[in-house]
């Protein structure tokens, strides 16, 4: 027990531990700075080295293995501050795996000169005061997963591992924050506010092919008794300031009495003209909306921007969601978007629907794009500070100082208008202020950055910002959206679905991913070419309305390992293809459709082929939420059922479709083979630093006990006396099992660090010793790719690619299993 903890715990280390320097400037001869090394981390077995430099090359040796640089993009923050012209500076980040010995930073020229700098390594005392420093989490979080770790060594459910792995944060899959609020989708019934008469304050600039809609939605959408102050800027563009005049004159006589047009003398930017525009609301009754010359207002949005401000005096600012607004963006935060010409109202007339008292949450700051602002707060703090310059950050300030007089600040999802950012005062000029204007605020509100991460972790909007995502992704979908049914337990399933996501977003679609086994009983992912926006969900009823507004589905079950009760997982995939034009396609990434034994091992862990429906083994019965088990026979009934209704059956191999069609004949003319096709670029080997004679096995992947694991376990301590030959794990294996030194688990790999790991640890052969049959083993292929001999033994997609390889080896299974470590020591090492 002591011994696996031990390897738990160097697991979590490798997956936690950080260690991280300070770097330092680059010179060259002259002593003139050509960069500047940002930083040196040690982290997940990877050395990464970040920076900046004047060249046109960077690479990294470590221990005689060079790496490049990958691609980065130009530092426009050093640039500018420096002077130099962007395309003169290079950021960069080069990276390999970890190991100790000698790092040198290369930065070349473009002249054919190259300079070279030593980067200091840490001793081993540094990293083991980082091994001590996880001591600590790694007890607590051990405790959080100690239910779940007896659950594992009891039932081997699959949930439970994923458990363990959540406790120890040890997942790779992209986290969602929070529990998705259903209340959000209730109807709000409670009476709104009485209205108030409200000032709206319009800076402009220029915009002028803008003007025109934004004025018009202004009158047209506005449902409060509203007054506007536009503040001309001294446009650039001369014919801003005439069509403004002409715009007021053409208006109805009743309309001009409440529209104020202001003219600066002279270009005062936008904190002065906004400061003046709120010198003319103060002489009115009623709260302030900032708004900017190229936001694009909704119908009805002025009572639900004030909403929040009218019921709770003690609110400063309310600040509606949109597809340019920093913290406020949907569906993800702080990337922002272009919208097409109506999308905002098509995306705001399902904003609409959301409950406004639910779909709102309180944030560090407003976002003066759209800013509602509570006449209370205004008069306290009447003005935006003018040591912010010609504007950006001065909405934070204002927020701040709103705060220290007791203010609090909402973002609300039941609103969202489009914000066509940088046109108005110009990106060009946002970048030239951002640094020393992000640098003021930090230097005035030493916690602000802190509180902006946290907010962002913690998302207290992310239910609406799903929400929205799913309404502008089902506006922008051209065909069916894929929706595709996972699990949470990584591995070649997932490798393939990053692959599928991919594919999917360079067509221009966007795609839904529906997990099972992960923090809660659902995780809803929202995939967009701007990112990822996900919740997650307790109750099956509430996954079907959040999904509600994506209509026309392609269903695609990839993997359901990890459901709480999967006896109850066919239905809900029948029920996810809910329209008559729906798609429903099957994966077969494992066997989880043959048996709820995924993996086809029987109670005895071995695999005696495909089990017979009337199997009285209790391994391939499925066990229910209550404990309760049903037959494989009602098991393969309620999948057929899926199956029925598939347009594809998918599988990835002739060995996965000959076990599928085996379970199920009257399928099997259904079933397609599409092999997977793993990038195994750059896996051209070295030459092993080891002395002729000396072989050294290598396991690649995570292993766990169908992979292998115990098998493993039993060649070390063989090994280990023998001393025939080394052993060594490059990815992790389950803590349950311990390998016996010398044989090492190097831990978390990139495969592009291959090449150098082999050198590393001189390996000369490679082994798969899964013991259940793959549907397809992305591992297997990379190791066959590497051209050194492969093992395997004689079952599964493994062996099919194994026995069709020049460098390939079968090994044939003893009838007794407790013999399996030494036939493959015995057919390893004999060649």
């Amino acid at each position: 027990m002591i011994r696996r903890l031990q390897g738990l715990f160097r697991r979590y280390a490798a997956a936690h531990q950080i260690v991280e320097y300070e770097g330092f400037e680059l010179l060259d001869e002259l002593g003139r700075r050509i960069g500047y090394l940002d930083r040196l981390r040690i982290a997940e077995n990877r050395a990464i080295l970040e920076g900046w430099t004047t060249g046109r090359d960077v690479h990294m040796i470590l221990d005689g293995n060079e790496r490049r640089a990958m691609p980065s993009m130009t530092r426009v923050d050093v640039a500018e501050a420096l002077g130099l012209e962007r395309d003169r500076l290079l950021g960069f980040v080069v990276a390999q795996h970890y190991v100790e010995g000698r790092c040198v930073l290369g930065i070349g020229m473009g002249n054919g000169r190259t300079y070279f700098f030593e980067v200091p390594m840490p001793d081993e005392a540094i990293l083991d005061r980082a091994t001590r420093a996880v001591r600590v989490p790694f007890a607590r979080d051990l405790m959080r997963a100690g239910p779940h770790l007896v659950k594992w060594a009891v039932t081997r459910n699959p949930a439970a591992r994923a458990g363990v792995k959540r406790a120890l944060r040890l997942s790779d899959l992209p986290p969602s924050i929070s529990l998705f609020d259903a209340e959000i989708l209730e109807p709000d019934t409670s009476a709104p506010p009485k209205p108030q008469e409200i000032t709206i304050v319009m800076p402009v600039y220029n915009a002028l092919d803008l003007l025109p809609e934004v004025l018009q939605r202004i009158r047209d959408n506005t449902d409060l008794p509203w007054r506007l102050v536009m503040v001309e800027d001294c446009s650039s563009d001369t014919k801003v300031r005439p069509f403004l005049r002409e715009w007021v004159k053409a208006l109805p006589e009743e309309t001009q009495a409440r529209v104020t047009l202001v003219e600066n003398a002279e270009n005062l930017g936008f904190i002065g003209s906004v400061n003046r525009g709120f010198d003319e609301a103060r002489q009115h009754a009623g709260h302030v909306v900032l708004l900017n010359s190229d936001a694009f207002l909704p119908k009805a949005w002025a009572t639900r921007l004030l909403r929040s401000i009218l019921e709770d005096a003690g609110v400063a600012t309310v600040t509606p969601m949109s597809n340019d607004a920093e913290i406020c963006n949907a569906p993800v935060a702080c990337v922002r978007h272009d919208l097409e010409p109506g999308e905002v109202d098509v995306i705001d007339a399902f904003a609409q629907t959301l409950n406004p008292l639910v779909a709102r949450g309180e944030a560090p700051t407003g976002v003066g794009f759209c800013m509602a602002m509570n006449a209370r707060f205004l008069k306290q703090v009447p003005a935006f500070d003018t040591a912010f310059g010609r504007g950006y950050g001065e909405e934070v300030d204002w927020c701040q100082r709103a705060r220290a007089v007791g203010g609090r600040h909402e973002i609300i999802g039941s609103l969202f208008v489009e914000h066509r950012g940088g046109v108005s005062f110009g990106s060009k000029e946002k970048l030239a202020l951002i640094q020393h204007n992000s640098n003021l605020i930090s230097d005035r509100y030493n916690d602000y950055d802190l509180e902006v991460q946290q907010f962002l972790q913690n998302d207290p909007v992310e239910g609406p910002r799903m929400m929205l995502g799913l309404a502008w992704a089902q506006g922008r979908q051209d065909g069916l959206m894929p929706l595709y049914i996972a699990h949470s337990m990584g591995g070649g399933a997932e490798v393939d679905l990053k692959r599928r996501i991919k594919a999917h977003i360079e067509d221009g679609s966007s795609v839904l991913v529906v997990r099972v086994g992960g923090k809660a009983r659902w995780t809803v992912e929202l995939h967009a070419h701007m990112g990822v926006q996900g919740c997650l969900l307790e109750d099956d009823v509430v996954l079907h309305q959040v999904l509600a507004p994506v209509q026309g589905r392609r269903v695609i079950y990839s993997n359901g390992v990890g459901h709480h009760d999967p006896m109850l997982l066919p239905e809900i995939i029948l029920a996810l293809r809910n329209g008559p034009s729906d798609a429903l396609e099957v994966l077969v990434h494992d066997y989880m459709l043959v048996s709820p034994a995924y993996t086809l091992l029987n109670s005895k862990g071995v695999y005696e082929g495909v089990p017979p429906e009337d199997s009285e083994d209790p391994e391939h019965h499925a066990l229910r939420f209550d404990n309760t088990r049903a037959p494989l026979s009602l098991w393969r009934a309620e999948w057929a059922k899926v199956l029925a209704h598939a347009d594809q059956i998918t599988a990835f191999s002739q060995d996965s479709a000959t076990v599928f069609s085996q379970a199920y004949p009257d399928f099997a003319e259904h079933c397609v083979i599409e092999p997977h096709k793993p990038d195994l670029k750059a896996l051209k080997m070295p030459k092993s630093k080891h002395p002729k004679g000396d072989p050294v096995i290598g396991v690649l992947g995570n292993i766990g006990y169908q992979k292998g694991a115990s098998v493993l376990q039993a060649m070390s301590a063989d090994l280990a006396q023998s001393h025939a030959a080394g052993l060594v794990v490059i990815g992790d294996i389950d803590p349950t099992y311990a390998l016996s030194p010398p044989a090492m688990v190097h831990g978390r790999y990139e495969k592009t660090d291959l090449p150098e790991i082999v050198q590393t640890y001189g390996i000369t052969k490679w082994l798969i010793p899964s013991i259940g049959p793959e549907t397809f083993s992305f591992t297997t292929h990379e190791a066959l790719a590497t051209g050194m001999p492969v093992y395997c033994l004689d079952l599964g997609a493994q062996a099919e690619a194994v026995g069709a390889a020049r460098n390939g080896h079968i090994i044939t299974r003893p009838a007794d299993m407790a013999d399996l470590p030494e036939a493959i020591l015995l057919a390893m090492l004999s060649n």
